[in-house]
């Protein structure tokens, strides 16, 4: 449907990605995957057309139509929510009136007449449209999709305006998904869906008939929607079969071979800088000397960037509380509604929550999560019922608009160091610094960073303070997939309790030992991550482990921006002991028939290098293009070996060298 050829994008100074060469299928089911700032997005509105290329040329198919879904900034105004999405048939129920206005016409023409034939055969192909579009089920997939991604029967008939910015994204999401396009194109889909929408919402792509790509920062999403990962790394498109788990294994075989053709390139230059060193000023080997000269300068190097920097913190192991943390008694929760009305939001709920444990709150928008961890924090009271925090319990409180309650015009580092006093700022400024907060940022005042970049300073801030129980709501928001793991990571090891909110899959998978699922103004307790939650709410009796769930630790992504160490190749470490050698005897010349073999031993074994080094250039350049683990092994062992061939030739040549020029030189 469309094509990449040799396609570049700058933004600025800055080049984001060139050469890149892409076709998109009608089967396309793709994740955009690559660091902060790589280019995906921008990538997204150029096949969108909603941007252009630099270099190369992007080719569509004739009839191919596109849906593009932006991360936020849309707003939609002057219908009711159901009629916005209804309005995306508007060409349906045109072509309708116009059989309707046909339909007239048939009734009164002569049917000899051109003009019964002409509109007897748009009435066809009219007839044909409306029966492929299913015009009698438009309002129920209307309906279907409004449900699935969270909207209430009441919502339906509310205006547009009514509704804020995520749910703003959430109908232009149902527009775009109700149009059914040749490819959709979706920028962060999951970032306003609660748990139960990004389910509904992977099953809808699943048996999503037409192609789609897509960017998020939800790693099970990307699991279990695509079949194909392409990745904008090091200014460059790389493509990888299978979803983002796979993508990960063999992203790490890609970097390996790479690594290997970086080794094998320095072994060469450094070879070929140490002949040159050494016979750059003897005219007998000026030949060989150049030869080499030429060759270094051919060698296109191997560049092996660093990884895009990553938040690496922990957090500080607070003193320890009391075996039961918080325990809530017949909590009651209610608003006032503006009709007069009450709002029940909370009712009956009781529950206990101990040291140590790690649980996620969930359930759907509106259902009460944010209420109840603002209440377990002392920020909003209860109607009736009692919580009771246990001993030496300090909380501590990250709400998802955190960076609402900064000072605009407090500068950083200064806001950071007022509430801890006693940590050197060379510390807090290491701390920042895992937040992306790096050289003159840390001086700005809050007021100029954007809501996720102050959000980002608000966990930090929170880090210094010794809490032992955390109230997180939505702290992996504003983070990409490197970073909540690392957050995952730090969470996993700390040693005081954790409650959260958050609608990544992934990461509760890997933390909770606990689930609380808020739902029809009730707490229910699932022991088990998420996984184990769905299990039991889906009707599978109780596993025997049920009471007692070990929480999976999640694997500490590799760090690849260590510096790598390049090893030579190994010298023969055995120790030979000789005899005294004599006294060296005179040189004997050679007759000019050996001399002559010796002349012409050396410009063979110049021929047979000049080929080998070809070949060598040949295999560490494969090396670089991964294809796969089996020839990339193969490819390996054939440089080996030519190496080794190499290694042997120029021993040789350098013993033959070194006798003609002993001859040269003799009386």
């Amino acid at each position: 449907m469309l094509q990449l050829s040799a396609a570049g994008k700058r933004f600025g100074p800055k080049l984001l990605f060139e050469d890149a060469n892409w076709l998109i299928t009608p089967d396309e089911r793709t994740g955009l995957v690559g660091g902060n700032g790589t280019g995906k997005s921008t990538l997204l509105k150029v096949l969108a057309g909603l941007e252009t290329l630099d270099y190369g040329q992007l080719t569509r198919v004739k009839g191919t139509t596109l849906g593009y879904l932006p991360q936020d900034g849309l707003a939609l105004r002057g219908k009711t929510v159901f009629a916005e999405c209804l309005s995306v048939f508007d060409p349906i129920f045109a072509l309708e009136r116009e059989a309707e206005e046909i339909t007239h016409i048939l009734s009164t023409a002569d049917p000899k007449s051109r003009e019964y034939h002409a509109a007897a055969d748009r009435y066809s192909d009219i007839a044909d449209q409306l029966h492929v579009h299913d015009i009698y089920t438009l309002d129920s997939q209307v309906g279907a999709v409004l449900g699935g991604l969270g909207f209430s029967k009441e919502d339906w008939e509310r205006k547009t305006e009514e509704f804020s910015g995520g749910w703003q994204m959430r109908i232009a999401l149902a527009k775009l998904l109700l149009q059914k396009p040749s490819l959709l194109l979706l920028d962060e889909p999951t970032n306003h869906l609660d748990l139960e929408s990004r389910n509904w919402l992977e099953n809808y792509l699943h048996d999503y008939p037409n192609a789609y790509i897509l960017i998020s920062h939800d790693r099970y999403f990307l699991d279990v929607t695509v079949n194909k990962t392409i990745e904008i790394w090091n200014k460059r498109m790389h493509t990888y079969h299978g979803n983002y788990e796979k993508y990960l294994v063999q992203k790490e075989e890609r970097r390996t071979q790479l690594m290997s053709a970086y080794k094998n390139q320095r072994d060469r230059i450094d070879a070929l800088e140490a002949f040159i060193n050494r016979f750059r000023y003897q005219a007998t080997k000026a030949k060989q000397v150049q030869s080499r000269i030429k060759e270094l300068e051919k060698i296109e190097r191997i560049e092996v960037p660093e990884d895009e920097s990553t938040i690496h913190f922990s957090i500080p192991q607070p003193p320890a509380s009391g075996r039961t943390v918080i325990e809530v008694s017949n909590l009651y929760k209610d608003y006032p509604m503006p009709d007069g009305g009450i709002k029940h939001v909370l009712e009956d709920v009781s529950f206990q929550i101990d040291r140590g444990d790690r649980i996620a709150l969930v359930g759907a928008n509106g259902a009460g999560k944010s209420t109840l961890i603002r209440m377990l924090s002392d920020l909003e009271p209860p109607t009736s019922g009692d919580i009771r925090l246990g001993h030496n319990v300090l909380a501590d409180y990250f709400a998802q608009d955190q960076y609402k309650v900064l000072d605009p015009a407090a500068k950083m580092l200064e806001d950071i160091a007022g509430i801890a006093p006693k940590v050197p700022v060379v510390e807090l400024r290491s701390l920042l610094g895992c937040f992306m907060f790096s050289g003159d940022d840390v001086f700005k005042p809050l007021g100029v960073l954007s809501g996720g970049e102050r959000n980002r300073y608000a966990m930090a801030k929170m880090l210094v303070s010794p809490a032992n129980m955390l109230l997180l709501d939505e702290p992996t928001n504003h983070l990409d997939l490197r970073a909540k793991d690392v957050l995952l990571e730090a969470i996993a090891n700390f040693t005081g309790t954790v409650l959260f909110v958050s609608h990544d899959r992934y990461f509760i998978d890997g933390l909770a030992t606990r689930v609380f699922e808020v739902e029809d103004r009730h707490v229910h307790v699932y022991p088990g991550n998420y996984e184990d939650y769905l299990y039991r709410k889906s009707g599978g009796p109780d596993k025997t482990t049920a009471s007692i769930t070990t929480s999976l630790k999640p694997t500490p992504p590799s760090n690849s921006s260590q510096n790598t160490v390049i090893l030579s190749e190994a010298k023969d470490s055995r120790i030979s002991f000789e005899a005294p050698q004599p006294p060296a005897a005179p040189i004997k010349r050679l007759n000019p028939i050996k001399l002559k073999q010796l002349e012409d031993r050396v410009l063979a074994i110049d021929h047979e290098l000049t080929t080998i080094d070809s070949r060598i250039a040949t295999a560490e350049a494969s090396l670089g293009h991964y294809t796969s683990a089996e020839d990339s092994q193969r490819t390996a062992a054939d440089l080996d070996d030519l190496r080794t061939q190499r290694a042997i030739l120029l021993t040789e040549w350098e013993e033959v060298a070194t006798a003609l020029e002993e001859q040269s030189t003799a009386v």
